[in-house]
């Protein structure tokens, strides 16, 4: 029997592309429009639209802007206004605009990220952006810089590169020999790091880390770092923090460097949002010595603003992360001199060009820009504390030295039930979270929208929230 003619059931049509971008656009402007007036949790489960999304696939194809209009007017009831500047959950920043509008180019140019020679544009555009941030942070300029999913997969990067350092050091072929019967690599962590530290180092094969005791605010205790140091023998890594989940404290760097590197360690700092501070000169004490340390790993989709998702994971030996992820075959075009190819510095072969929209959010708000951006997020931040510390029946449980705000309403079940009242209302969006042996409700001030109308809002819905939690 004679197979049944085959057909391409679309083809290449300007008028297709332009059509659907152009629903596209409407339905994007939309969404923007409506951050001020809706709600800001989602008003459908994940359950309850599957059954809109799902079902038998349509035997015959669909007009692409069609398949726009449905695509929004379904996902919209789910959809969650993390870009709202009353949008305190997490740490999830909203999107400035040129960097929302680079990242709509990025998919019109469908580039793959990976090689200099196959996709020049992208490539120096990354190397700026990259160029820009370690200037901007005051870290090394002949550091590697490698664009990420996020603050979790740059701590990946920076934690490989230090595997491979101390095991080089230990005499370790670990390219070659894989670490079964390497050297054990002893890494010290803060008791009070981010999970994600936790999660690099188990697919590292690296294990559980030391834990070593921090304050009252979640920094390392230098002293107290040392001795855990000296009890220990071989191979060593330091996982530093800037920005801490809770307080958004920073770790005394320069005296733990200090310990760390006397002691032949690599030093990794995670600064997945708190690593912004060092671009501020009212911030940047909180950073003494951070350019000492050998890896750095932070969140573009954070506090620079950045669309999802974009992490940057920065090492100091181009040399070590090369020899982790860089691949040489008979297909590639590798780039054997200079800034390398971009996927020498990154866990993936295939990507989109996620630094593109960097480059446009800091070419958009220049140095002082920038400057303003974060050190409005702590003026924010502060404004909060201010306020809830005046607010009878609640209590600031951090010193708040950058975005976030912890609070707590007294009893843990009085507390929860403030933050369920207040999540119910749909006003504002803050999380709760538990830290120091209480629940608490968090507040991560990360929007560049946010305002003091969306701050007044905000505090106003909290303290209905209050007032319904004391009358049930």
């Amino acid at each position: 029997m004679d197979a049944p003619p085959y057909h391409v059931p679309m083809s290449p049509n300007a008028e297709d592309f332009r059509a659907a971008l152009d629903r596209a656009h409407t339905h994007s402007l939309a969404w923007l429009d409506s951050l001020d007036s809706r709600t800001v949790g989602p008003r459908a489960t994940a359950d309850e639209l599957l059954v809109e999304f799902s079902g038998p696939l349509q035997e015959g194809n669909r007009a692409p802007a069609t398949v726009v209009d449905e695509l929004a007017t379904l996902a919209e009831p789910g959809l969650m206004s993390m870009a709202s500047g009353r949008f305190f959950g997490w740490v999830i920043g909203g999107t400035l605009p040129a960097a929302m509008a680079a990242d709509w180019l990025v998919s019109a140019w469908d580039q793959n990220a990976a090689l200099r020679a196959a996709t020049p544009a992208t490539a120096a555009i990354e190397q700026a952006a990259g160029d820009w941030l370690l200037d901007l942070l005051g870290l090394p300029p002949t550091a590697d810089v490698g664009f990420t999913t996020g603050a979790t997969s740059s701590n990946f990067v920076g934690l490989a590169s230090a595997r491979q350092f101390v095991l080089d050091a230990a005499g370790w072929n670990l390219a070659q020999d894989g670490l079964t019967g390497a050297p054990k690599v002893t890494v010290f962590v803060g008791a009070d790091r981010h999970a994600s530290i936790d999660l690099a180092l188990k697919t590292l094969g690296l294990g559980s880390p030391v834990p070593v005791a921090a304050d009252d605010q979640g920094r390392i205790i230098p002293a107290e770092l040392a001795k855990a140091m000296d009890a220990a023998a071989g191979p060593a890594i330091v996982c530093l923090q800037v920005g801490n989940l809770h307080s958004g404290s920073f770790d005394p760097i320069s005296e733990a460097t200090e310990i760390a590197h006397a002691r032949g360690a690599w030093v990794h700092v995670d600064g997945a949002f708190g690593l912004w501070a060092a671009v501020s000169p009212s911030l940047r004490h909180h950073l003494a010595g951070l350019e000492t340390c050998d890896s750095w790993a932070t969140d573009a989709h954070k506090t620079l603003n950045v669309p999802y998702d974009c992490g940057v994971a920065i090492v100091s030996r181009p040399d070590v992360v090369r020899s982790v992820f860089g691949v040489h075959t008979s297909y590639l075009l590798n780039d054997d001199t200079g800034p390398g190819d971009p996927f020498e510095k990154v866990p993936e072969f295939s990507r989109r060009a996620r630094g593109v929209p960097v480059w446009a959010a800091l070419r958009s708000l220049g140095r002082s820009g920038v400057i303003a951006l974060v050190d409005g997020l702590v003026a924010n931040a502060q404004k909060f504390s201010r306020a809830l510390t005046a607010m009878p029946g609640a209590e600031v449980i951090n010193d708040v030295v950058f975005t976030q705000v912890c609070v707590s309403f007294g009893s843990d079940e009085r507390t929860r039930d403030v933050i369920a009242h207040l999540l119910s209302e749909g006003v504002t969006w803050m999380s709760g979270s538990r830290w120091a042996g209480r629940d608490i409700l968090r507040i991560s001030v990360s929007n560049w929208t946010t305002d003091d109308g969306d701050i007044d809002v905000s505090l106003a819905a909290i303290a209905r929230a209050m007032e319904s939690a004391d009358s049930r």
